[in-house]
């Protein structure tokens, strides 16, 4: 799976309509999360979701860390793939491919300063339960991991993309004005964006989502990565 685009943080259907119309493979719907700020309810995403898809796939970006409750959220909003952000282990992760085998499974790997050891350490052991890694940015000032709207070293995810055995989606302060070089930088199988993409009322902006589609389909194009729809 090469070449493949997620935009992050849906709102509410008209948003999800504007980026499924610029061209974005992968929506991604935030829920369940530590703090309880949800963009949305799960019976919104649920039916959003349903609209969406065969044409795109919905993705459930998520902190839980228990195998039953992640393959029972994930059937019961009627979605394919989940991104775990939170600190679920490898235990939980073989279950979860054991009770969910057809549950696409992306795993994050949260970029913070000098700590490309550690993760190293959780791509060899997660590798043989997950499908894709992602790597986001550590925001030290809020303690968030992921939707902070900051760039990471990307010598880091390169190396990570190096060493995996698993494809890898890049996150992290991506914009339309950067995706293109991040892509040629780290060379990852797919990019997210969810900040980079808003505008000042923080709504997703047409024109943001439009240049960030095409600048990076252009890209995964120059290196060769070819473009799945």
């Amino acid at each position: 799976m090469q070449g493949l685009i997620q935009v992050a943080g849906v709102i509410d259907q008209a948003e999800a309509d504007l980026i499924v119309e610029e061209g974005a493979d992968w929506l991604g719907f935030a829920l369940r999360l530590p703090a309880k700020n949800e963009d949305l309810s799960e019976a919104e995403a649920k039916a959003i979701v349903s609209r969406i898809q065969p044409e795109c796939k919905g993705v459930i970006i998520t902190y839980l860390t228990e195998a039953d409750e992640t393959a029972a959220f994930c059937a019961e909003l009627g979605v394919g793939a989940i991104q775990m952000h939170g600190d679920i282990t490898p235990a939980e992760l073989r279950r979860l491919r054991r009770i969910a085998p057809d549950l696409y499974v992306l795993k994050s790997l949260v970029v913070k300063t000098d700590n490309i050891t550690e993760l190293a350490g959780i791509v060899e052991d997660s590798a043989e339960w997950v499908d894709m890694f992602i790597t986001d940015t550590y925001n030290p000032a809020t303690g968030a991991k992921g939707a902070t709207g900051l760039v990471h070293d990307w010598d880091v995810s390169a190396e990570l993309v190096r060493i995996s055995p698993r494809p890898l989606m890049l996150a992290g302060g991506l914009g339309p004005d950067n995706v293109a070089e991040a892509i040629e930088k780290v060379r990852p199988a797919a990019v997210d964006a969810h900040t980079g993409l808003e505008n000042a009322t923080g709504r997703k902006d047409r024109l943001k989502v439009r240049t960030f589609v095409a600048e990076a389909r252009r890209a995964f194009n120059r290196i060769g990565a070819g473009v799945p729809r």
